[in-house]
C-alpha cells in the first residue's frame, strides 16, 4: 500500500481522524494525500467571484488541521479541489494511483442517530475504490483480528482483495470469514477460491435476513480490531445505502470498517 487519499470535511472530529490517517499511513510507508473538495453554485445575475476564495479558505483549513498533529515523518501531500465530489475524488484516485481512502463516518453531518453522513455515505456508495470507515475519536492499533462477512465468496476480479492481503501482511492480522445465506442466497455463493480461503484462518456459515444481521451475533464472540464487507450493488448494505445516510439503528459499529470495491455485483 503506497498512497492513502483522505478527504476532509468540516466535522469536528477532523484533527483525530488526520491523526489516524498518519498514523495507518505510517505503518505501511506510504503518503498521505490530504484533500477538499469545494463546489461552487453560481445565480443568475451574480457579479462577485467567489472561487479562489473558497480555495483559499479550504487551503487555510487544512494548514490549521494539519499543524495539531504530529506527521511523525510521513509524507502528506495536501490538495484542494474544485468539482463534483464523487467525480472529482475520482479523478484524484487514479492520477494519485491512491490504494486505499480513509474516511469519517459523519464529515458533516452532527445527527447523533446518524452512523455514516450524506457525505461519507455518497463516498462508499458510489466510488469504486476500497474504504476504510475509520470511526469518530478512534486512536489507531494494529488489526490484529479482523472480521469479515459477505453473503456471496465469489471474487470476479482477484485484484479486489489487495487492500486485505496489504493490511494482512503488513500486522500479521487472522482473518475470520463468515459465510452469510440470505433469502437470495445461490448455490455458488459459498465457494471460497484459492485466493480468499488463502487470507482466511477460519470460515463460519449461517443464516440472517441480511449480511449485516447474520454478522451481529458472531461479533462480540469473534471481538475483531476491525470489520471486512464488500461493496455490491446486490449485496451488502443495499437497501441502507440506496440513500447517501445510514442511521445507526441499520447499521453502527465502534471499530474500522473495512469496504471492498469491484467484486462481483
Amino acid at each position: 500500500m503506497k498512497n492513502i487519499l483522505v478527504p476532509v470535511g468540516s466535522s469536528k472530529n477532523a484533527v483525530s481522524h488526520l491523526q489516524y490517517a498518519v498514523d495507518f499511513a505510517r505503518s505501511f510507508g506510504a503518503r498521505l494525500f490530504v484533500v477538499q473538495v469545494y463546489n461552487v453554485y453560481t445565480k443568475a445575475g451574480t457579479m462577485i467571484k467567489i472561487d479562489h476564495i473558497l480555495e483559499r479558505e479550504s487551503k487555510a483549513f487544512l494548514d490549521s488541521k494539519l499543524a495539531q498533529i504530529d506527521k511523525k515523518g510521513v509524507e502528506v501531500i495536501t490538495r484542494v479541489l474544485k468539482g463534483k465530489l464523487i467525480d472529482t475524488l475520482e479523478l484524484a484516485c487514479k492520477s494519485a494511483e491512491i490504494d486505499l481512502v480513509l474516511i469519517e463516518p459523519r464529515t458533516t453531518s452532527i445527527k447523533d442517530e446518524v452512523f455514516l453522513g450524506k457525505t461519507s455515505g455518497k463516498i462508499i456508495k458510489q466510488m469504486n475504490v476500497p474504504t476504510l470507515i475509520v470511526p469518530e475519536g478512534y486512536e489507531f492499533k494494529e488489526p490484529k483480528n479482523i472480521f469479515m462477512a459477505v453473503k456471496s465468496a465469489f471474487i470476479e476480479k482477484v485484484s479486489v482483495l489487495n487492500p486485505l492481503q496489504s493490511i494482512k501482511a503488513n500486522f500479521g492480522s487472522k482473518i475470520n470469514l463468515l459465510l452469510v445465506k440470505t433469502p437470495y442466497y445461490k448455490d455458488t455463493d459459498f465457494q471460497v477460491n484459492d485466493e480468499l480461503n488463502g487470507l482466511v484462518s477460519n470460515i463460519t456459515k449461517t443464516d440472517g435476513a441480511t449480511t449485516y444481521q447474520g454478522m451481529l451475533k458472531y461479533l462480540k464472540p469473534n471481538n475483531p480490531d476491525m470489520i471486512c464487507v464488500v461493496r455490491r450493488k446486490r449485496g451488502f448494505f443495499t437497501k441502507k445505502w440506496e440513500k447517501n445516510t445510514i442511521p445507526k439503528k441499520d447499521f453502527f459499529v465502534k471499530i474500522p470498517v473495512l469496504v471492498l470495491s469491484g467484486l462481483k455485483k
